[in-house]
């Protein structure tokens, strides 16, 4: 008999929690939830303070019974789910299974799941807090009564299957009205003009700056004519240098949506894949002869705080690995918390600094080491000393045309020794070096070239960019934007382009819905402001009832008037434009769960289905009959293939192009790089410069 039992979430932290709490200790994981609202009904009686209504969860029976006896056997319980308001409210619906009382001090708290986190944490149990329990049941009754009226109205009225919800509508929302601002977007002409000059045998580039004293930007080929014939012979004159030292400073530690970002740009992780492996690196890792250790600290965070402890070991690990003059100054002011943050818990770092990704690369899978390598890296950094950046400027003058050149160099790398910071926009910062200049000096231009340019729409929302423009609206938390993009996906209201978003012509007729009859839903600020008093009830400072009646009163008339006026919506199968192999009814284009393929129109006599085949315009250069079509693997990864397979076995990754390789008449590829791609051969080493 164990005196002590303690309730986990997951098997994998039971086991390494077990080990490091000794043989007093029987350690038990509850697999997340034991009670919940059930899936068959609202669960929540709207009459009555909307009184949720929970029931064990289907299949839990076997788990919550082995608890319970368990239970009957220990002197004292311990609840030690997540530390977040997902952990207090099933460590709450464990303690009213298991007759704890909560407001004992039953519940065990910790940030990492190392061998002193999880001792220190059991010096200092405490009740359960009601608080974050109440904040978390009104975002699950808020989402219920918003669910569970208005799927079944969509369900009516446009198909099966559908849903609607706070944060996806208004994700929806933004993906569709970014839509509308491509397709309206006016392309406006403009153009620059850069020059190659020479000085001391040293070439550098420069651009068009001025023209009279007064800075003017070109938006015709006449405009651009008048700089051009303004230049007399091609003598420059050196009227301007400017020299100055500019810190750069490091990015602050991943919060669960910068690192949602930073693994999207960086390792081309979706959201999904991200949020997976980082509870895999939390939970713990089999480390050889160490055994079991949690490698980074909980991930679902909002919180750029870091523990002395781990500031103490970390300047430690730098001093030894890298000198004194990669610590930060005492001048460094760290970054305040953004307005909206919990600070529930520090940031995402690794357990250890001294645990270096190569130490532990053997124990962990690809996939695992190149995220825990980017969390190490962008940790340590974040502790380092600040880059010094040597930045000149340079104007050069013909008559009344100035031309400016700009040039860096990296005095002293600081942090960017270990890692810098990805970007959806810029290009990351290298030397680029001017000759040295003094006014007066003069130097010569060799080419002279305009160039037209039209701007460019907006880009569409990529995971990244979505999660990073949710976070600044204060629509969502940490543990909503992985499962709010991966819902909206699998209703089919968006695809992914070229891993981008794209609105459905389905997700298009459940927003104007949503927007005609449910208003209130979709509108930015106001869901900014109910996740606002969400958080006051974490704090204690509103009834988490009073903030559901406020919002129910609106949506209960709202809904009364969808249900008598809302029109159902008849969605027309698209002509594929070609006939049934098999009973030669029209073909057309219908919406699956994996995505858009064809059917007969004769269904349900016939069930002829098959993909929808993309041809590229290029003819196999295998077979020579086949033509390549575009395929997707079953990770969703497009790949190129014969249309003839399996007569024909020709694949590749990399698209081919209709045109051969001018040296050896092999076949070239589009090959993708990290910015743009590179037409290349597959036979020779022919190939062309890389275009963005």
């Amino acid at each position: 008999m164990s005196d002590y039992l303690v309730i986990v979430e997951s098997p994998a932290k039971a086991k390494t929690i077990e080990r490091y709490l000794g043989k007093k200790y029987k350690v038990k994981a509850s697999m997340g939830h034991v009670r919940d609202l059930p899936k068959s009904q609202m669960g929540v009686d709207v009459d009555h303070n909307f009184e949720p209504k929970y029931i064990t969860i289907r299949g839990k029976g076997p788990v919550l019974k082995e608890l319970k006896t368990a239970a009957k056997k220990a002197k004292k319980i311990y609840l030690a789910a997540d530390p977040d308001r997902e952990g207090e409210a099933i460590a709450w619906h464990l303690a009213h299974s298991l007759d704890v009382d909560v407001n004992s001090d039953c519940r065990v708290v910790f940030n990492e799941i190392t061998k002193d986190a999880i001792k220190e944490s059991f010096k200092t149990p405490r009740p359960i807090n009601m608080n974050l329990v109440d904040a978390q049941q009104a975002r699950r009754v808020l989402d219920r009564l918003v669910g569970y009226n208005i799927s079944p109205l969509l369900w009516k009225k446009v198909k099966k299957g559908l849903s609607a919800g706070r944060v996806q509508s208004v994700a929806l929302r933004m993906i569709i009205e970014r839509e509308k601002e491509i397709k309206d977007f006016v392309p406006e002409e403009y153009w620059t003009i850069k020059s190659e000059f020479l000085k001391d045998k040293q070439h550098f580039e420069g651009s068009f700056w001025s023209m009279n004293g007064e800075r003017i930007e070109l938006h015709s080929e006449e405009e651009v004519h008048n700089v051009l014939s303004s230049i007399k012979g091609n003598t420059f004159e050196v009227v301007s240098v400017s020299k100055k030292e500019r810190k750069r400073h490091p990015a602050v530690p991943f919060i669960t949506s910068s690192l949602q970002q930073e693994a999207a740009r960086k390792l081309n992780f979706r959201a999904k894949k991200t949020m997976m492996l980082a509870q895999q690196l939390y939970e713990g890792i089999e480390l050889g002869k160490e055994g079991t250790v949690g490698l980074i600290t909980y991930m679902r965070t909002d919180s750029t705080r870091i523990s002395d402890v781990a500031k103490a070991e970390s300047a430690s690990y730098i001093e030894e690995i890298f000198g004194k003059d990669y610590l930060p100054g005492d001048d460094r002011k760290e970054k305040k918390q953004p307005g909206n943050a919990q600070d529930a818990h520090e940031a995402i770092r690794p357990t250890s600094t001294l645990r270096d990704p190569n130490s532990v690369k053997e124990f962990l899978s690809r996939d695992q080491f190149r995220l825990y390598k980017l969390i190490w890296e962008r940790f340590v950094a974040s502790q380092m000393a600040s880059a010094i950046m040597d930045t000149m400027s340079v104007d050069v003058k013909n008559g009344p045309v100035v031309f400016r050149a700009n040039g860096s160099k990296i005095k002293f790398p600081g942090f960017m020794k270990v890692y810098v910071e990805g970007s959806d926009d810029s290009v990351e910062e290298k030397d680029n070096l001017l000759p040295e200049m003094t006014e007066g000096d003069q130097i010569l231009s060799k080419d002279i070239e305009p160039a037209q340019h039209f701007t460019q729409p907006p880009p569409r929302y990529t995971e990244a960019r979505l999660v990073r423009t949710l976070e600044e609206m204060g629509i969502g938390r940490p543990s909503t934007y992985a499962p709010t993009l991966d819902t909206i996906q699998k209703r089919g209201y968006v695809s992914l382009d070229n891993k981008r978003f794209v609105p459905t012509e389905l997700g298009e007729i459940v927003f104007e819905l949503i927007e005609e009859f449910f208003p209130d839903i979709i509108d930015l600020e106001f869901t900014a402001k109910m996740e606002h008093e969400l958080d006051n009830v974490e704090e204690g400072s509103i009834e988490w009832i009073k903030v559901i009646d406020g919002f129910y009163r609106d949506f209960e008339s709202y809904l009364e008037k969808a249900e008598a006026e809302m029109e159902k919506v008849e969605i027309k199968d698209e002509p594929a434009g070609e006939d049934c192999e098999n009973c030669g009814s029209p073909m057309v284009f219908k919406m699956g769960r994996y995505g858009k393929f064809m059917a007969c129109s004769n269904f349900p006599d016939c069930r002829n289905t098959k993909p929808i085949v993309k041809e590229i315009g290029v003819t196999c250069p295998s077979c020579k009959k086949g033509n390549v079509i575009e395929r997707k693997s079953k990770k969703k990864r497009i790949f190129y293939g014969c249309d003839r397979y399996p007569e024909c076995d020709f694949l590749s990754w990399d698209k081919p192009l209709p045109r051969s390789c001018p040296k050896c008449d092999h076949v070239l590829v589009e090959k993708k790089l990290k910015k743009g791609v590179q037409v290349q051969c597959v036979n020779c080493d022919y190939k062309e410069a890389p275009q963005s």
